[in-house]
């Protein structure tokens, strides 16, 4: 008997359209996980349905307007690609689906179609190189809720990450190189930040926090910590394009709230190099492996506005990987 395996590609979403109330559901779904917001029900509740659900929905829809295209989302059009390329690379033995964390397509869905085909294996691959409880582990825990509920339960395998994943980091490498990174600056390696609370939450060796240098190294003991992972992920590009130490900054971007989150900020870097005098700054954004509101509007946009402000002259972002043929073979190879 001939059995398929099934990849089920996840990525965080997005609203469906960039409208308020669109935007509302979606913000809704997503802050109200306990992964990502991790603080008590009735608090979660409070604050989101309450506070950030209601009034942040209408400047975030104005956002997602800079960000839409006609085809629609950038993050759904380059997962939907990326789910048809890797089919075609993986052949009739696979069946590949995309799901998203919040709205849709959903992961329930995704499953589901992926059971009625009749697969004896599930890959489960979430698009985030670096491992988070708020964004991978929040995926995982959703597969597993959703399979609970099945009275047969194919086999699951689960990526945990991929942060010093070799095709990735040449791609995103090859990015930088074809921009001539040696006239710039400075380079940047901008990731999504997390609060410090959720980092030390993960460890589970008094390891977190407890010296300055304690992400700059990954280890048995940060294995799983997303800041290590990011420098990580930082210094196999900086191998890759053979940069010297000065020549680069690790940052965490995207803070909310009043919370100490993952340092440094990227906002506070900007600010540093254009008090050094810095002109042209180079910045990667490798927690994203697509283009998103992240990439397109906070990067391309408002660092570089900011910038400018201080007194630089741009912030240019090193492309993604959206739907690039090598990345598509990459993902196949991934989960092969």
């Amino acid at each position: 008997m001939e059995h398929k395996k099934g990849i089920l590609l996840v990525n965080l979403g997005t609203p469906d359209a960039p409208t308020r109330g669109a935007v509302y559901r979606y913000l809704k779904q997503f802050l109200l996980d306990p992964r990502v917001i991790d603080i008590s029900w009735l608090g979660r509740n409070l604050l989101v349905r309450g506070i950030i659900a209601p009034f942040r929905s209408k400047d975030s829809a104005k956002l997602y307007e800079q960000l839409w295209t006609p085809e629609g989302s950038p993050l759904k059009i380059y997962g939907e690609r990326l789910a048809e390329g890797v089919q075609k690379v993986l052949g009739e033995n696979y069946i590949v689906e995309l799901g998203m964390r919040y709205q849709s397509p959903s992961i329930e869905s995704a499953l589901d179609r992926l059971i009625a085909r009749q697969v004896n294996e599930i890959i489960v691959l979430p698009l985030f190189p670096q491992y988070a409880s708020a964004s991978t582990g929040s995926v995982h825990e959703e597969v597993m809720r959703l399979l609970a509920k099945k009275l047969a339960i194919p086999n699951v395998r689960m990526i945990n990450s991929f942060h010093d994943y070799a095709p990735m980091i040449e791609l995103f490498a090859d990015n930088a190189r074809a921009l001539d990174p040696d006239s710039y600056d400075h380079i940047i390696f901008s990731y999504h930040g997390l609060p410090q609370r959720q980092l030390v939450k993960t460890d589970t060796c008094n390891h977190c926090l407890q010296s300055a240098d304690c992400c700059q190294n990954i280890s048995a003991v940060n294995q799983f910590c997303y800041s290590a992972q990011c420098h990580d992920t930082t210094k196999a590009l900086a191998k890759a394009l053979n940069l010297k130490p000065d020549q680069y900054t690790t940052s965490f971007q995207s803070r909310l709230g009043s919370a100490i989150w993952a340092q440094p900020y990227t906002t506070d870097i900007l600010k540093k190099r254009a008090q050094l005098g810095n002109k042209k700054l180079l910045m990667f954004s490798p927690a994203f492996v697509a283009d998103c509101l992240e990439t397109i509007v906070e990067i391309k946009v408002e660092y570089h506005e900011e910038f400018v402000e201080m007194g630089g002259e741009k912030v240019t972002l090193v492309p993604s990987l959206n739907d690039d043929p090598r990345w598509i073979k990459a993902v196949a190879d991934l989960v092969r």
